[in-house]
């Protein structure tokens, strides 16, 4: 693999990346300067950390850009284990950090990581090499399936532990992608969905607040001050915003009705200050990104890079759905966070180290 000739990175992927980035830093500001401003007398509080991680994350990108992917299948293992390793820490108490109910971070103070966020991929980088070297046995369920699922469901139940059920279903959702992508069969997938259904609804009626998420999906306005009230105030910024939006900067709903809009309902003062324009531009701009990955997936030299562009852009695809469908209400309210735009560390730095490898395996593409 190493005779082939590197070329220059998808120049597309790059542009879209850097434009949702750029977008996202200015919507970060936008979205958090009240908030900061009132809890901590400084309006650029948010966005100077979404700013050094940005940094960080560009900074990790053109490097990875610029080493063999093939480095990625070989060090797969360790990453894995290092994240298991984290996964177990981080709901130690004393140890995780507890933010809104979860105990999900690592760190001191406002500088922290998310393990469960860097699991994701490393979860792709380990499927990816596993499939790429027994692809032949993914019809069965002893050598193929099996094995596969078992290690992304014991990930799942360690990221449950803290409880993070919008990135375990993202992490599980593009693994099953990446599986049926290898060749499982489709029966197999039926039982799957049968099971995961069953223990989907077993999940939700473990945690009264998730019943409640699903009540309020369904009817936000029978509970308007508690489980109802994220989504009530998401459509309260869409509606006014209308086809072009009351302006850059100029959203009411920031000013302390929607809780922390700079985060997960970020799409929501997005689209209420460059209205239903400025939302199909960003969706455009993920689509573009995600034609990219198809592209840049479908051409690589390997069935390694191959499946881990599919992972990839599974994961990316996954958050912008669920997260769309929250922030408009077609979905259940769960946290996860639109990607290169929402404020978060490790989810941008993640983000951008993914489009990093994506990068690497578009030198060598034959498409």
């Amino acid at each position: 693999m190493k005779t082939l000739k590197k070329t220059a990175p998808d120049f597309i992927l790059i542009l879209s990346t850097m434009l949702l980035l750029a977008i996202g830093l200015i919507m970060v500001y936008s979205a958090s300067a009240i908030w900061a401003d009132y809890k901590f007398s400084d309006s650029f509080f948010f966005a100077k950390r979404q700013f050094l991680f940005a940094a960080l994350g560009i900074v990790a990108m053109f490097v990875i850009m610029n080493v063999d992917y093939w480095v990625l299948k070989k060090w797969s293992k360790p990453l894995m284990i290092l994240c298991f390793l984290l996964l177990i820490l981080v709901i130690i108490p004393g140890i995780g950090m507890e933010r809104n109910g979860s105990r999900s971070w690592l760190g001191v103070g406002a500088f922290s990581i998310q393990p469960s966020e860097f699991m994701k991929l490393a979860m792709i980088a380990f499927l990816a090499k596993f499939l790429s070297e027994r692809q032949r046995y993914i019809t069965t369920i002893k050598k193929g399936l099996l094995p596969s699922l078992s290690l992304v469901f014991l990930a799942f139940g360690f990221i449950m532990l803290q409880p993070d059920l919008g990135t375990g279903t993202v992490m599980v959702g593009t693994c099953m992608i990446m599986i049926f992508i290898a060749g499982a069969r489709v029966f197999h997938f039926v039982i799957l969905g049968l099971i995961g259904l069953a223990g989907f609804i077993g999940l939700v009626i473990s945690a009264p607040y998730r019943i409640a998420r699903i009540t309020s999906f369904l009817d936000p306005w029978q509970d308007p001050l508690k489980s109802g009230f994220q989504i009530i105030q998401s459509l309260y910024a869409i509606g006014p915003g209308g086809l072009f939006g009351l302006g850059l900067g100029e959203s009411r709903q920031k000013f302390f009705y929607l809780p922390e809009p700079q985060t997960d309902f970020i799409f929501a003062v997005l689209a209420e200050e460059l209205g239903f324009i400025g939302g199909s531009l960003i969706l455009l701009l993920f689509a573009l990104l995600l034609w990219r990955g198809i592209r840049i997936a479908l051409g690589a030299p390997d069935l390694f890079g191959s499946f881990l562009a599919v992972g990839i852009i599974s994961m990316i695809a996954i958050q912008v759905m669920i997260n769309v469908g929250v922030v408009t209400g077609l979905m259940p309210v769960t946290g996860i966070t639109l990607p290169f735009l929402s404020y978060g560390g490790s989810s941008l730095t993640l983000m951008l180290m993914a489009v990093g490898i994506l990068l690497n395996v578009s030198r060598y593409s034959r498409v």
